[in-house]
């Protein structure tokens, strides 16, 4: 079982490092630099490219041999990750990468990047670097040490668009998907703490248009975010909501079956 202080680090860090993360005019980056994502109010998401690089999305059970020393930044965290847990990349924008580097912190060389919705296996070992916990962790390509802000673990999905059609008291329509996805991730946010919504795929459109949006930071210990596959019909005025498939992006863990956050 993970230890419940990771990611209230990770909800500390949100505040205490946006000055760090890189803007584009009103847009504010998910910084998958290393760097914990800026807070943002419930109109702003992360679009702003950073980097196009392919990422590889491979992951593994096998441990190889760690990288971990006494040289390395922060103190050893042996308890959190399990070696061989799956951790899911989460919070990173559909048009950046998140960084994985030789070692924790971001003053550390890149050595290879994962995608918006990529997936790695842990290694079982961490480092707390006061401001935030990193993690070791195998690519399938490489070993390396990515912030723990943007993991989480896969947990069941549902549908929930009875729960934003009631939230909304309405059938949403927008004039593109991404309005469209906002007004979804938003009814399913937290606004103490405030949530952070990310584009995590972009829009498709065809006879049935498709985005995914990351909700991070829900201030539970448990329940870290969800990522939400969100549907919709082509209107004359744009796009109206068919159907939003949740998946729990869960802090700590989840249940033997996949399904439960513990």
């Amino acid at each position: 079982m993970t230890s419940p202080r990771l990611f209230a680090v990770v909800l500390v860090v949100f505040a205490l490092v946006a000055a760090a993360c890189g803007s584009s005019g009103e847009t504010t980056t998910s910084a998958a630099d290393g760097v914990a994502p800026a807070t943002t109010d419930a109109t702003t998401t992360s679009t702003s490219a950073t980097t196009s690089t392919t990422s590889t999305t491979s992951t593994t059970s096998t441990v190889p041999e760690t990288t971990t020393s006494s040289t390395l930044a922060g103190t050893i965290i042996d308890f959190f990750p399990q070696a061989g847990d799956v951790l899911s990349v989460v919070g990173v924008a559909h048009d950046d990468v998140l960084n994985v580097r030789a070692g924790p912190g971001i003053f550390n060389s890149i050595v290879d990047t994962l995608d918006p919705t990529g997936d790695t296996a842990a290694n079982g070992i961490a480092r707390d670097l006061g401001l935030a916990i990193w993690v070791e962790h195998n690519t399938g390509a490489e070993v390396g040490w990515s912030n723990s802000a943007y993991f989480a673990f896969a947990g069941g999905t549902d549908d929930a668009t009875p729960e934003v059609v009631a939230v909304l008291g309405e059938v949403p329509t927008a004039d593109s998907m991404e309005a469209l996805g906002l007004i979804v991730a938003d009814s399913l946010a937290s606004t103490e703490p405030v949530s952070v919504l990310v584009m995590t795929v972009a829009p498709s459109e065809g006879d049935i248009a498709e985005v995914t949006y990351d909700v991070i930071g829900l201030g539970d210990d448990s329940i870290y975010g969800y990522r939400l596959h969100i549907f919709a019909d082509p209107v004359a005025d744009g796009f109206s909501l068919r159907n939003v498939e949740r998946t729990f992006l869960c802090g700590r863990g989840v249940t033997e079956d996949g399904e439960l956050c513990i």
